[in-house]
């Protein structure tokens, strides 16, 4: 089973929400139509404009944690540098029907040196580099990060 750490928002250089589920797929669509009351839908976050994956819930979790500490010019540099048009990740998978389509090259899958051991990285690392992937036979996109240590 995969976990994901997720940022969503309600425009570009906007109000930013990280979290984290076992659904990318069908959190994205709970944060698009403001199913979930909270922080996100009080602020309007639906737009899904970065994600990454993790083996294990704690990894996730810890994952989570770490970048919600972070400034939050950081964010904004991951989401740049792996989404820079702010683009909503999740218009395709709402287009096919959530449970038909998913990206074909997630982050991780794309780059397993992203992470440490155990999918934890250092609290407060350094983005130097990021590498959009290719889109998918389905417009899908997926991009990979490297953080420094």
């Amino acid at each position: 089973m995969a976990f994901y750490v997720y940022i969503v928002t309600n425009q570009r250089n906007g109000t930013l929400y990280i979290g984290h589920t076992d659904d990318i797929e069908r959190r994205a669509h709970e944060h698009r139509n403001g199913v979930i009351r909270g922080f996100a839908s009080k602020y309007g976050c639906r737009r899904l404009v970065w994600y990454d994956t993790f083996g294990t819930r704690d990894a996730a979790l810890t994952r989570e944690r770490q970048m919600k500490a972070w400034r939050r010019e950081w964010k904004i540099s991951l989401i740049e540098k792996d989404n820079p048009g702010w683009r909503d990740l999740a218009d395709d998978w709402h287009l096919l029907g959530v449970r038909h389509y998913r990206m074909p090259y997630p982050p991780a899958a794309m780059n397993p040196d992203f992470r440490q051991e155990g999918g934890q990285s250092s609290a407060h690392p350094k983005l130097i580099s990021a590498t959009p992937a290719k889109a998918g036979a389905h417009g899908g996109w997926g991009g990979t990060s490297k953080v420094a240590r």
